[in-house]
């Protein structure tokens, strides 16, 4: 792992603890972008025309990476765009159900389009519990939910999700995967997961401008999608009524430094083994969430819960926030509370010197 933690170079000036805000740039990244405009350079239309293969390719690697079928990965500039092109083709009298502090672009694109939504507060305990108890009260048929909690990193349980559709089969579950994807190994195809949407650039470490879809086949007649373009037909100007899915959600050209950024972090993740990955993160997150709770600096919700992702809020004010930046620790101060994120290149090592910051700031 020390020879991976190599090709990031700002980790010899800083703890990065913000990888929930921004992953970093890794010199393998940067050498693939830098061939590639280099061509660009050189080559003009001939290379980018030639380049739209590419696209072929990372649609590919997505549904490989994450098990699921190529027709049924759509490629997008982020989790916003692809969330509110999906909801323009989905009947209004669905009744919807959020988590009440879930990520903006999530509940937002629902509520802007008069669905009848109604709430889970995602620190009243008891958070599965309450989800079922209102999917039976109000007859949901929609639930939207991060699998992440951006705020305080609390993690949705897959195999709750997998009973929950197993006794509610006509519940449409739709997922944010941004504050997940590339954390830990994950088969969508087998999840109970039937719309999956995520940006790139912070735990796949992707760069800005590039996202994905990914949807179960048997779930695509439950909506009447309305985006297109050209390039949703393949260029072809006869080919309306030929575009297929996935396709709605691409109607302009795909930029191929965006995108091949994406395959090309796949591609090095997989390298890695997304086990490896999943295993380091585990350790993180349980060696963090055991000093944090013997400070008392964690929500009491977060403190019951089984499971933790390697997202963490704790209590700290404006003087603790400095401290943590004067040592060289990067995060961000989110809702109450400050912020650290840890991801698979970071140390057992680094997440004790954050103890200590905090130990002493306190």
């Amino acid at each position: 792992m020390q020879k991976i933690i190599k090709e990031f170079p700002i980790l010899d000036q800083t703890i990065y603890a913000n990888t929930a805000a921004y992953g970093i740039m890794y010199d393998g990244l940067l050498d693939w972008r830098q061939e590639h405009d280099l061509d660009y350079l050189i080559g003009g239309s001939d290379f980018k025309l030639k380049a739209a293969k590419l696209i072929t390719q990372v649609r590919a690697t997505v549904g490989t990476f994450f098990n699921c079928k190529n027709e049924n990965v759509a490629l997008v500039q982020n989790f916003s765009l692809g969330m509110n092109m999906l909801l323009e083709g989905l009947d209004a009298s669905n009744k919807v159900l959020l988590l009440n502090d879930d990520y903006p672009s999530l509940k937002w694109p629902f509520m802007s389009r008069g669905f009848d939504v109604h709430y889970v507060a995602i620190l009243q305990g008891n958070l599965e519990e309450k989800i079922v108890e209102k999917i039976k009260s109000e007859k949901i048929t929609i639930l939207a939910i991060s699998i992440v909690q951006w705020v305080n990193g609390i993690k949705i349980d897959l195999d709750f999700l997998a009973k929950l559709k197993a006794e509610f089969p006509e519940l449409l579950i739709i997922a944010d995967g941004t504050q997940f994807c590339g954390t830990e190994d994950f088969d969508f195809d087998n999840s109970a997961i039937d719309v999956l949407g995520a940006s790139g650039y912070k735990w796949l470490l992707a760069g800005s401008g590039n996202g994905f879809m990914l949807f179960k086949e048997e779930i695509k007649n439950r909506f009447t999608l309305k985006t297109a373009g050209f390039n949703s037909a393949n260029g072809v100007v006869d080919g309306f009524d030929t575009i297929k899915f996935v396709k709605h959600f691409e109607p302009g050209h795909l930029d191929t430094l965006s995108f091949g950024s994406l395959k090309c972090s796949l591609d090095f993740l997989s390298g890695i083994g997304m086990k490896v990955i999943g295993d380091a993160n585990a350790a993180l997150s349980a060696y963090a969430f055991q000093e944090f709770s013997k400070l008392e600096v964690l929500e009491a919700t977060v403190l019951a819960r089984d499971k933790h992702s390697t997202i963490f809020n704790i209590k700290g004010n404006q003087k603790m926030f400095d401290a943590l930046l004067n040592n060289d620790i990067m995060c961000s101060q989110r809702g109450e509370g400050i912020r650290l994120s840890f991801h698979f290149y970071n140390t057992i090592k680094n997440v004790a010197k954050v103890i200590n910051v905090i130990k002493k700031t306190k």
